[in-house]
């Protein structure tokens, strides 16, 4: 006989173990308790969370995870040195960015946006599996199609590809940035 449980503890537990985001089905898979209870519960714990703690619930990937508030990352940041390892190189972010923009691509597509061989960034994106081969083209020499995977989404935090910054946004940052310097070299 199965033991009753406080749904929003286990759900807690699960959250707190757990590596990856878990979606609502694999907490019902386990609680065999009703998504919408999940859901209320997973409710309950964000607005507990936001109140006094160092840590948050969001929606990433598809399913919820534990992160720590940003207000802490300076001091995270020394703890675990994140610099050293797991960092991407400025072309690993600059490819990726085209990746999950104009996706699905194949390499002379990334290349000739970015005016540079990519075979050595593709490698590693695959490696740390942040992008994925999709299929083939179907052009004359069928070559590799190449996408974002979902830990691409877990990697950057987001929910879905729809969280990405439109572009627009870029090229206004970047313009308030110059302007920011040349009015300091003033």
């Amino acid at each position: 006989m199965e033991k009753t449980v406080n749904v929003k503890n286990a759900i807690e537990a699960f959250l707190f173990v757990s590596d990856k985001p878990l979606s609502l089905d694999q907490i019902k898979n386990i609680l065999n308790v009703d998504k919408s209870e999940i859901k209320n519960e997973i409710d309950v714990l964000k607005e507990e969370y936001e109140k006094n703690h160092s840590f948050r619930l969001r929606e990433v990937a598809g399913g919820y995870q534990m992160v720590t508030d940003p207000e802490y990352a300076p001091w995270l940041r020394k703890l675990f040195q994140v610099g050293q390892k797991g960092k991407l190189s400025k072309p690993a972010l600059e490819t990726m960015a085209i990746v999950a923009y104009k996706q699905p691509l194949t390499k002379p597509e990334i290349e000739q946006i970015r005016g540079v061989d990519s075979d050595g960034v593709i490698k590693t994106l695959l490696e740390k599996g942040l992008v994925r081969i999709t299929g083939r083209k179907q052009v004359i020499g069928r070559p590799l199609l190449y996408a974002t995977t979902k830990r691409f989404l877990e990697y950057f935090g987001l929910n879905s590809l729809e969280e990405l910054p439109v572009l627009n946004e870029f090229v206004e940052m970047e313009q308030n940035n110059e302007n920011d310097r040349d009015q300091k070299e003033d």
